[in-house]
Parts: structure tokens; sequence; C-alpha cells
């Protein structure tokens, strides 16, 4: 697989049959229908044979996410490759690029995202809003973590996800045990402040090669102990917080030149203000509804961008829609059947399974409903109901 020196547009680069992605977890596994559409390959790059993509990969390179040998190999079966998740060996890969590899986005566009301490300087730098922040040394007092007041947000600065890496101290008394975590820890840390949200919102933004950009609807989502439970999509945002979160989402994708799909986690304050909590340049969690509610999902939006191919309609099919993920709880494996079952039976809805290895808090699915109401607050009503009647159904004991 070999790029011309320029990738900047569609034609300075091979036609895309094949797309390599470095993951085979349940984001690549939902890539297969984009790829179906748009007549393209994928292959994975993935450590085990059980992870959910290696069922619908035309091939699969066996290997650890940052292993830049499984990454060669696998840019011998395809002519761009892209990721699933930031677990990558940037320097490693950028010697591959430096040889001819072709990676959508560029790792010039991932270099400032894949430690959030630089991507909060990013943003800060090109004139978008954060909650302020700082880094914390390598040696870490009680001192150092009060320094922006309480309640405070510490933050790994690599490899946090689904709430790990993240920890609100509110008072004095978990100090302590902040530091413990940081000591016993082998990664460095930043230190944030806690922002009152009234809501947490998302968008999708996706960028093609010759600079077209397109955005999703902004979304609420919902946290549990700092893991995604739902996103809603029904509309009823005011129109200049909508607008602000399309300004933060396209202004971000055109600094970067970033080609492919980005996910942005947004604050929504009291004043109804938007601060870019945390990014995901690849496909995310929030962007699930465009499966069954979008003109094009995100998964298929991030292969087109990543092809090279023109950019779909983002727009909705439906008036809304909602989303809940599944995580993983105590019961026995083989309860989960009974659970599915009665989740299927659910109208308007379409479930998603990964055949991942249940444990308590893993996303193993989810399931989206859309609303046909016809106004924003029934909408959201509706939402608000079909999400307790899941979660009762999911959760029970």
């Amino acid at each position: 697989m070999r790029s011309p020196h320029s990738t900047s547009s569609a034609t300075s680069s091979p036609p895309v049959y094949q797309v390599g992605v470095i993951g085979g977890g349940q984001l690549a596994w939902m890539m297969e229908r984009g790829a179906r559409a748009l007549d393209l390959g994928l292959r994975v790059q993935t450590p085990q044979p059980t992870d959910p993509a290696v069922a619908i990969a035309r091939g699969v390179v066996y290997g650890a996410i940052d292993d830049a040998e499984a990454t060669a190999r696998l840019a011998q079966q395809c002519q761009v490759i892209t990721f699933e998740n930031e677990f990558i060996d940037l320097a490693a890969l950028k010697a591959l690029e430096q040889q001819g590899i072709l990676f959508r986005p560029s790792l010039a566009a991932l270099t400032p995202l894949l430690d959030k301490y630089d991507q909060r300087r990013y943003l800060r730098e090109h004139g978008l809003p954060t909650p302020d922040f700082v880094a914390l040394p390598q040696v870490v007092t009680p001192d150092d973590l009060l320094q922006l007041g309480l309640p405070v947000v510490l933050k790994a600065r690599r490899h946090g996800y689904d709430g790990q890496g993240t920890k609100i101290l509110r008072d004095r008394s978990q100090v302590s045990a902040a530091l413990a975590l940081i000591q016993q820890s082998q990664t460095d840390w930043l230190l944030e402040t806690f922002i009152p949200f009234q809501r947490e919102l998302a968008i999708m933004v996706a960028r093609s090669v010759t600079g077209e950009v397109v955005t999703y609807p902004v979304v609420e989502t919902q946290q549990v102990d700092q893991i995604c439970r739902r996103v809603l999509a029904v509309g009823d945002l005011p129109e200049a917080v909508v607008q602000q979160a399309v300004a933060i989402a396209r202004q971000l994708m055109t600094s970067l030149e970033m080609v492919g799909i980005m996910g942005i986690e947004l604050f929504l304050t009291a004043d109804q203000q938007i601060l870019v909590n945390e990014t995901a340049p690849r496909t995310h969690n929030s962007g699930h509804y465009s499966l069954d509610a979008c003109q094009t999902s995100q998964f298929e939006q991030h292969l087109r961008a990543v092809a090279g191919l023109p950019l779909g309609d983002a727009s909705l099919t439906v008036p809304g829609a909602v989303m809940v993920n599944l995580l993983g709880t105590d019961i026995p494996e083989a309860a989960y059947a009974d659970r599915l079952r009665s989740l299927s039976t659910l109208p308007q809805s379409r479930l998603y399974w990964y055949t991942k290895a249940p444990r308590p808090g893993r996303k193993l699915g989810h399931i989206t409903m859309t609303c046909p109401q016809t106004t924003p607050e029934e909408r959201r009503a509706y939402a608000d109901a079909m999400i307790k009647r899941v979660e009762t159904m999911w959760y029970a004991p």
C-alpha cells in the first residue's frame, strides 16, 4: 500500500477498495453495513480471534493495537488504514507513514489529540472553549491537586475511556486516595476545573479529502459513573446552542485538516455556553443512533471520508431517536439471552449485541428506538419513557 507525496485531495491517492482498521472491537464491527453499501472490504488488526470485527472482516492481522509490525502487514492488504481507537504507538506509525503507508486521519491530525493535555492546549490555542486545566508533575503533592480548587477532575492523559482514568475530587477527603492512584499508575495526569454543566452534549462531524465538512445533529448524552448510558436525538436544544456546537466542530476539523469522522463531547452550562470536554478522532458511542436514524450512518460516513468518496447526507430520516447502552451486570452469562429476547420486542427499535465477553460495566450492546412524535417535547417524553422501560428490563434483579 503506497501513497503519493500529497494526500490532500481525492485525485492524488490511489482508488480505495480495501480499508484497514486498527482495532477489531464493536466500532469496527459496525462499519460492516457501510462497507457493504460502498463495496469496500474491511481488514482489521486486532489482538484476539473473539473480537467482534473478526466475524465481518475480509482479512485479519492478529496483533496488539500498538504493534506497528502488525500494522505493516495490514498495510499489505489495503490502500488506506484508519483507526477504531487511540491506543496506538504514534512514533512507530510515523516510521510507516514515511515509507508511504497512507493513514486517514493523518498522523499529523492525530498528534495533538491523543494526549488529553496536548488536546486541551490545541483547543485553547485555536480559540475553542475548554475548562481550565493544568498538567500535573511527575511527583504530585496535595497542593498540586488543589491548585484549581474543588471540585476538580483528575484525568489520565492517555488511554482513558468509559470512566477509566477519570476521577472527580469533590472534597479534601478524596485527595489521599487520588495521590495513591497517581503513584501506583504508570501514566501522566492532568487536572481540570469541574464544570457544573446543565447538560452534556455531543456532535459527530466528518471531513472529506477535499475539505467538505458535514455535521450530524447535536445530541444529549447522559453519563453514569463517567460511562455513557444514553444518547437522545430529539431536537429539543435551542438553536443558538446547536449553532455553537456546529461552529466548534467545523473549526476543529478544518484546523486539523482531518479526514474521517470525529466525536466531540461538550458541556452546556447554565448560561447556555458550550465548552469542549473531549474529542475522539473516530466513530463514537454518541453517534450509534445514526445507524437507524440518519441518511448516512457515522460508520458509512467515516468510510466515505477515508476512501476518498463524497460525504453523505447526515440528516435524520425520522423525527428523533434515543439510544441506550447495554452494560454488563453480575448476572450469569446465560441470563443475557432472556433479556435480549425481551428487548427485541420493543416497538420501533433495533438491537445490537457485540458478542463480547460480559463483565460488569462493560458495553455489551445497545438498542436504538426511533421517536415518531411531532414536537420536541413529545419526543423527549417518549424517549425518557423508553429509557426507563429498557433499563428496567435490562438491569432488573
